[in-house]
């Protein structure tokens, strides 16, 4: 009975931060002169960047969460509860693409930024590599 109590919490819990968090369109430049959009959900206050995408199964394919910070400074972000495969853009107060990580399903470890940033961008894993988008392209964050 306490174990389905404890996955009947984590469960709402999961559903409930999920409506907790604005959502953005941003549009992302390689290199080439592609552009691609992407609908983010946006983790701007300390609690929404603890939360993040943990306990999430599933993220669809064209969405994110992107992680607003006030300064910048390098970030360091791990798995912890977090089943689904990610990867992360670590992006600079400009916009550049400084970095880009594969994540694995709950990985306690840090994947630390190797610059000060301002920005980290979470998308399902092999996105970026999908879409072209390597390090040094540039993300528009005019709006956000």
């Amino acid at each position: 009975m306490r174990l389905l109590f404890t996955l009947l919490f984590l469960l709402c819990f999961s559903c409930e931060a999920k409506d907790t968090f604005e959502k953005a369109e941003i549009r992302i430049k390689t290199s080439n002169g592609d552009t691609h959009s992407l609908t983010v959900e946006l983790a701007k206050t300390e609690e929404q960047r603890e939360q993040g995408f943990m306990f999430r199964e599933k993220i669809p394919e064209g969405t994110g969460m992107l992680f607003v910070f006030q300064k910048d400074e390098r970030l360091a972000f791990w798995m912890k509860n977090t089943p689904s495969p990610l990867s992360i853009a670590y992006i600079s107060s400009s916009g550049e693409i400084r970095a880009i990580f594969d994540m694995e399903p709950f990985n306690e470890k840090s994947v630390v930024s190797p610059f000060s940033v301002r920005y980290a961008l979470e998308v399902p894993q092999g996105w970026f590599d999908k879409a072209g988008i390597k390090v040094g392209d540039s993300v528009d964050l005019n709006d956000i």
